[in-house]
């Protein structure tokens, strides 16, 4: 009895020790994912557990973010999942989104799935899937651009399939830090824009970002009227909805803004304290995690290097296979066509002989007959001419049949050497003939012993014996990176990676001759004010950063003084 009260009393005690969980979903730029989450968890607990999840290290650069009220709020990492303002039913939605950005891209981003999400999504060219009609259902391009433009949407896809044909056989990591060096250099890239007033309440927009703070007019989201380096900045804090930021140098007065929600200064904040941790740490040396990280990275790259390369010869060697099989084919082809054509022409050989044979024989006893004739008529020549005539018109009558005598014997000889002659080129066609039908047989024959052959396996055509024949054993391709020569494999990487630029540079110079193909094709009625601001920027030739290092060639002082007074 005791032992089972005890049962129940430690059954009772496990039941009371199982933790509470709730449903998590997480969004990520191209999946989905749930988890259940103890209730005692804090942000960092989930947040962590999605980053095991996505493989994904450099953590530094997102956040859980979610929606309350209208505003975009980011968890808290050191508090309760559910001490968050976040609904109650569940499954509790948060996306997995950057949070900050990337100085550059390509010397920032280490691992490839840190680069993958902020890419979303790529794939290769290819041919036979990729044909006239697939980007129908894909949307490319904004509404916006596409309606910029006096060209249909046959007219687009034929000039991107033609890019992403030209392209075809890139890798996946190089496409997509291509498509990030292009949008890093954008005015608006990672900048977080809030509404804010000055002291003298003037409206305002702060952009933060990588690099700093920045101050824009309402209406231009694209040019900072002025801007302060994170270097520039010691400390940021605020009080309801007034927010102080102190500058580096001690000496030069604090300066003040307000934005319009309580809720927006901690959010501005977290973008601030966030951005600047990330940019001194830039400019440190790198921690022992980062140098671990960027050590697989480089051996990763070599070994995604070799197999690319391993997979290239697999495919040329497959491709020159095919092709060597189908030159196989179609000299069988020609060969088979050739026995044909060979055995008919010794079919015809056959028949035009035996045809002169019986010529020649018929014109040879049509000359023996000639010349029986020829002889009998010379008989009776002979014959008439000792014939003694008495009268002088039995002698004209004789004479004139003499004479008619010696005319057809004279004509029968002709006939007769006539048909001699053609009696003898008849033997000569016939013996050309059998010389040809010799000839025929010969080759027919040599076709014959050619077209011998081994059959081949999984049912191919079979192929000439005396033909080259390629067999690919998967072993003898086999990779062994450990048994590989670094100091070669260092030297390949190092020609990929100027390769590599040079493939930027064309691709850059690419960009530019698209936009000016297409530039005329541009309705300039149909462009909005931030589309006229940046083709400004552009023709000024002032890009993003040369922008915030010319406002920053003024000191910190003037500065503040000049955001007071806007």
């Amino acid at each position: 009895m005791a032992g089972a009260i005890a049962s129940r009393m430690s059954f009772s005690s496990l039941k009371r020790k199982q933790p509470k969980t709730f449903t998590v979903r997480i969004i990520t730029m191209d999946a989905e994912m749930e988890f259940n989450c103890e209730v005692k968890w804090k942000g960092k607990d989930l947040f962590d557990l999605v980053c095991r999840t996505l493989g994904l290290r450099e953590t530094w650069f997102f956040g859980l973010q979610y929606t309350i009220k209208d505003t975009v709020a980011w968890l808290k990492m050191d508090k309760k999942v559910l001490d968050h303002d976040v609904p109650t039913e569940e499954p509790v939605t948060f996306h997995f989104l950057a949070k900050f950005y990337p100085e550059n891209a390509e010397e920032e981003l280490v691992q490839e799935i840190t680069q993958h999400l902020f890419f979303l999504q790529y794939g290769d060219y290819d041919p036979t899937v990729h044909q006239r009609g697939f980007l129908a259902q894909e949307e490319l391009l904004p509404k916006r651009v596409i309606n910029l433009y006096q060209m249909t949407p046959e007219m687009w896809e034929e000039r991107i399939t033609a890019w992403y044909a030209e392209h075809r056989g890139r890798a996946r990591d190089e496409a997509e830090m291509e498509y990030l060096k292009i949008a890093q250099d954008l005015e608006m890239y990672g900048v977080n824009y809030f509404a804010i007033r000055n002291k003298k309440g003037t409206e305002l927009l702060l952009g933060v970002d990588a690099l700093g703070l920045h101050i824009y007019d309402p209406e231009n989201r694209l040019t900072p009227k002025i801007s302060f380096p994170w270097n520039e900045i010691r400390n940021i804090s605020y009080s309801d909805k007034e927010f102080t930021i102190k500058p580096l140098d001690k000496k030069i007065d604090v300066f003040k803004f307000n934005s319009s929600k309580l809720r927006v200064n901690k959010l501005i904040l977290q973008l601030c304290i966030g951005n600047h941790d990330l940019f001194m740490r830039r400019r440190k040396a790198d921690s022992l995690e980062v140098q671990q990280m960027k050590a697989q990275a480089r051996e990763e790259k070599a070994r995604k290097q070799m197999e690319r390369q391993r997979l290239a010869r697999e495919k040329q060697m497959r491709e020159e296979a095919e092709r060597t099989r189908d030159e196989l084919e179609r000299r069988l082809l020609q060969l088979k066509e050739e026995a044909t054509m060979a055995n008919e022409a010794l079919m015809r050989s056959e028949e035009t002989a035996d045809l002169l044979a019986e010529k020649a024989q018929i014109t040879e006893e049509e000359a023996k007959l000639l010349a029986q004739k020829a002889a009998e008529a010379e008989q009776e020549m002979q014959r008439i001419k000792a014939t003694a005539i008495r009268t002088e018109e039995e002698k004209r009558l004789m004479e004139q049949k003499v004479l008619e005598a010696e005319m057809l014997a004279l004509k029968m000889a002709e006939e007769s050497e006539r048909r001699a002659k053609e009696a003898d080129q008849l033997k000569q066609d016939l013996q050309e003939a059998r010389e040809s039908e010799r000839r025929a047989k010969q080759k027919l024959l040599e076709i014959t012993s050619k077209s011998s052959y081994t059959p081949m396996n999984s049912g191919m055509t079979a192929l000439p014996a005396d033909l080259p024949s390629f067999n690919l054993i998967s072993e003898s391709l086999s990779f062994d990176f450990k048994d590989t020569d670094m100091k070669r494999l260092s030297m390949e990487i190092e020609k990929e990676k100027v390769e590599y630029m040079e493939k930027s540079k064309h691709l850059q110079e690419q960009l530019n001759e698209l936009k000016t193909e297409i530039e005329a094709l541009k309705l300039k009625e149909r462009e909005t004010a931030l589309d006229i601001l940046h083709n400004e920027n552009a023709d000024r030739g002032n890009s993003k950063h040369n922008t915030i290092k010319k406002l920053t060639l003024q000191s910190t002082k003037s500065r503040v003084a000049f955001f007071e007074e806007l």
